[in-house]
């Protein structure tokens, strides 16, 4: 019996373990960890380009234009040529750019050699014109058809089973770093996927060694570039207290309003998104404006930067809670609203992650609930993570170490608060969740 077996259509069911110590998965593992260096190395580079036309068209082109300082209408024009440039690949390049964000995490396959190009162009538009999405979703796509590509060259006939373990492996090595952890990013892949029980070994070995080359590489090209890893981490973490027993009662309060929250963008995001499929071009460009001029009112009335609206939020969080003490609660609520309704428009019709998004959504409301008697900033800041992710992601694991791991050793202190929020937020939206409101593809 070999690794190929494994998912053969007709075939019983194999012994995970007799799989395991066959040749051919040995030969897996080794083809695996040949192909988590190049993967890795195009993740990373896929990362500095998004991070490079950000920065490129919201520091440079301004001061090059002869701004003293990128003005806060700025955002709206380039939102629009978002707009345009993702529609138009969405709509002509094999793929569709890649799946719909708003329908979550969907377990579609590694895309064709022919759907990568609008795979990444699709991403690139969207991230790298500050569209409120993550990268996550497109770096597995990349890395699981990059994977199969390759190892199709150099395998023709490979079995179709054997060809989703290194599909796999793929992502978990372009997502090996991304979430600050290789654990976090295998946990994110295998409650997504839905595997279970001892099969759940037969990819989660070969996943978690590309997973780990993974990382080593992003550290090395970190490092050797002078770009760091963009990898999910706060600088500073203030210390939390032993939770108490009105903070239990916070951690009810975040589970419920986070459950509420993310069923209002989930449900918003899907109802506009079946309106874009109608006029993919033109809507997207709407709704590129749209974040565009809700980024703009945020600025205006609050005074602060357009782009905390923008972009998935990764690198804002470490300064929203290292300078929650300039936020008053009403320029956070205001900041929760205008990055809500921008998150919805950007799920509706660009190509993106849901993750961070979520997470700094999250974040914000539990800081600003930490502003009443009761709850601190810290404790807040993590529950609120948790509870907003699961609402968004419906993954209840990934979602409980997203917010602990984040926060180091203070996580151990909230982690029993984390979890009470996010089983709140998670059965909350389960039972608010339409019959009709699972995943389909729109017309395109």
């Amino acid at each position: 019996m070999s690794a190929e077996s494994v998912g053969a259509p007709g075939a019983e069911a194999p012994d995970p373990l007799a799989v395991i110590r066959t040749r051919g998965y040995a030969v897996l593992l080794i083809v695996v960890a040949a192909l988590g260096v190049p993967i890795s190395a195009a993740a990373f580079g896929f990362l500095a380009l998004v991070h490079e036309l950000q920065s490129l068209t919201y520091e440079d082109l301004p001061h090059a234009l002869g701004f003293d300082s990128t003005p806060s209408w700025w955002p709206v024009p380039l939102l629009a040529v978002a707009g345009l440039l993702t529609g138009l690949v969405i709509r002509h390049l094999p793929g569709t750019g890649g799946h719909n964000p708003a329908e979550g995490f969907v377990n579609t396959g590694a895309p064709t050699a022919a759907q990568l190009p609008g795979v990444a162009l699709a991403a690139l538009a969207s991230l790298g014109l500050g569209v409120v999405l993550g990268p996550e979703a497109p770096l597995i796509a990349l890395g699981g058809g990059l994977a199969v590509y390759a190892v199709r060259l150099l395998k023709p006939g490979i079995a179709p089973s054997a060809s989703a373990m290194v599909a796999a492996a793929g992502s978990f090595a372009a997502v090996s770093a991304l979430l600050g952890s290789p654990l976090l990013g295998a946990f994110l892949l295998m409650e997504a996927s839905g595997l279970a029980g001892m099969m759940l070994g037969l990819v989660l070995v070969p996943g978690l060694l590309a997973s780990g080359i993974g990382s080593l590489i992003f550290i090395g090209l970190g490092s050797w570039t002078g770009l760091g890893t963009y990898s999910l981490t706060l600088p500073h973490v203030p210390h939390a207290p032993q939770p108490t027993l009105a903070e239990f009662g916070w951690a009810i309060a975040l589970g419920v309003a986070a459950a509420l929250t993310g069923t209002g963008v989930k449900r918003l995001s899907l109802s506009l998104q079946e309106r874009v499929a109608q006029r993919r071009v033109i809507a997207t460009v709407v709704m590129g404006l749209t974040v565009g001029v809700l980024a703009l009112l945020y600025a205006e009335n609050t005074g602060r930067d357009a782009s905390e609206v923008l972009y998935s939020g990764q690198d804002a969080l470490g300064g929203l809670l290292a300078e929650d003490a300039t936020y008053t609660v009403g320029t956070l609520l205001v900041l929760i609203v205008c990055k809500a309704l921008a998150y919805s428009a950007s799920l509706s019709a660009f190509r993106g992650g849901p993750i961070f998004p979520s997470m700094f959504l999250g974040a914000a409301g539990g800081l600003a609930l930490s502003h009443l008697p009761g709850l601190n900033a810290t404790s807040g800041f993590a529950m609120g993570i948790g509870a907003m992710c699961v609402a968004m992601l419906r993954l209840p694991m990934t979602s409980v170490l997203l917010a602990t791991l984040l926060l180091g050793s203070e996580g151990i202190t909230v982690m029993p608060l984390v979890i009470v929020s996010v089983v709140v937020s998670y059965v909350l939206v389960l039972r608010l969740e339409r019959p009709d409101s699972a995943p389909r593809t729109a017309p395109r």
